[in-house]
């Protein structure tokens, strides 16, 4: 199955962590409203990663456009349609 993905690459460090609560608190809305599968940071803090369950790319362009992140320009998203070759089920757990 073919998933939209978007890439966050932190550009503003300092304003991206006075703002980092509104936008994970704006991510999990989203994974509530079942626009998002799974999300996270990059442990070397140089940004993140989001799957989206969304249709389309301009689906996940036009949500990710409202993230506080993106709002304050503290992070840069790229965009990608990404062929999953595991299946996921709907709560987001990976499996073989």
């Amino acid at each position: 199955m073919n998933y939209i993905i978007a890439l966050m690459k932190t550009i503003d460090k300092k304003k991206d962590n006075e703002i980092l609560e509104e936008h994970i608190s704006y991510l999990n809305g989203q994974i509530e409203k079942g626009n998002i599968l799974a999300k996270g940071p990059f442990t070397d803090h140089s940004g993140g990663f989001i799957i989206f369950s969304v249709k389309t790319m301009e689906e996940a362009q036009q949500i990710a456009g409202q993230d506080p992140a993106a709002l304050n320009n503290t992070r840069e998203f790229t965009f990608k349609e990404w062929k999953c070759s595991i299946e996921i089920d709907t709560k987001g757990v990976m499996s073989h």
